[in-house]
Formats: C-alpha cells, structure tokens, sequence
C-alpha cells in the first residue's frame, strides 16, 4: 500500500499529477477541500460542523477534518492500493495526526511528495487559472496572501516529513510529462 501525500504551493500542479497517479497506479484520492465540499453538500452531520466553521470564517479544527479523513479513507475498504492525501496535512499536528489515524489501521504514509515550482511561475499559473476558470481567488493580492501563509505554515512540515525520512523533492517545473517521469521515479522506489 502507497500512501502518498502530495504537497505543494498553490498552483503546483498537484491536482493535475494527482490526477496522473490515480490512472497510473490506481491510487485513491482524498482532496480536503472536495471532501468538505461533499459533505457539507451532503448535509452530514460531519459537513453541517464543517460549514459553522467555514461560514464563520474559521478553520476547521484538526479533530474534526482527521474524523472526516478518517471516515473517507475507510470507505476505500482494506486491501486498497493507497491513498493520495492532497491539502492535508498543512501543520505539524496534522501531520502528527494523520500518522496517528493511519497506524491505527495499520498504514502509513509511504512518501511525501513535495511539488516544487518557482514564486513567479506559480503567479502566473494561478492568474491564468483564475481566467479560465473564474475562480474568484485567483487574483494577484489573494495569490500572494495564498504563498505567504504556504510558505510560513507548511516549511515546518517539509522538515518534519525530512525528519521522517518520508520527503521527496521533485521539480514541479517542467512539462508535465517529464514532472510525472520524476513523481513516478519516487513511488516506483517505494517498494
């Protein structure tokens, strides 16, 4: 079992490899943000906890997004190929909680895969994106808010996971053909 968990800027690319990973190695895929948006959708008691804190304009606490987590990654059922874990952890706790949920069941996470891709190239990705898409929050100022909070929040991590033996740089820079080649290096020497 492969347990990925994919990391990455805003506009690294990690849905697009994501994406990639499942076709290839049938991996399943648990997007934090997709995740809450189903359930609140859904109208679960889970996803009615989670929308008084987003419509509040709070973060969800971490219990409660490992218990969403949790509920989700056991519906892939046992015998599973792995998981890709895209959005979380973003803090140490997580991290540490996310271990923690998975060795209960006897899992781990296997690799770290962080995306890697230069400040001005991930503006212009995002502003293109926002274009495209209309997504409200691809505007330059929210962009750069985005990066600023990525940067603080998630470089601890990026050490925790070295610290865990579990990092993995790959160049997220790049055709996304030859960025594949180097994520697909990375799991195959899994084991």
């Amino acid at each position: 079992m492969k347990n990925i968990v994919i990391f990455g800027a805003p506009g690294s690319g990690k849905g697009t490899q994501s994406e990639l990973m499942i076709k290839h190695y049938g991996l399943g895929h648990i997007s934090t943000g997709d995740v809450l948006r189903s359930e609140i959708k859904k109208g679960t008691e889970l996803g009615k906890l989670a929308a008084s804190y987003i419509d509040g304009g709070n973060l969800i606490p971490d219990e409660l997004m490992i218990s969403i987590l949790a509920n989700v990654y056991d519906g892939y059922g046992r015998g599973h190929k792995g998981v890709i874990f895209d959005g979380f952890p973003r803090t140490i706790p997580q991290a540490e909680a996310l271990k923690k949920m998975l060795e209960e069941r006897g899992d781990k996470v296997a690799a770290m895969i962080e995306l890697d891709v230069p400040e001005d190239e991930l503006m212009q990705r995002l502003i293109k994106r926002g274009e495209e898409s209309g997504r409200a929050d691809d505007n330059e100022e929210t962009i750069k808010k985005r990066l600023k909070i990525y940067h603080s929040q998630t470089q601890p991590l990026i050490e925790w996971y070295k610290k865990e033996g579990l990092h993995h740089h790959v160049n997220g820079h790049g055709t996304l053909e030859e960025i594949f080649r180097n994520i697909k290096r990375v799991i195959d020497s899994l084991g």
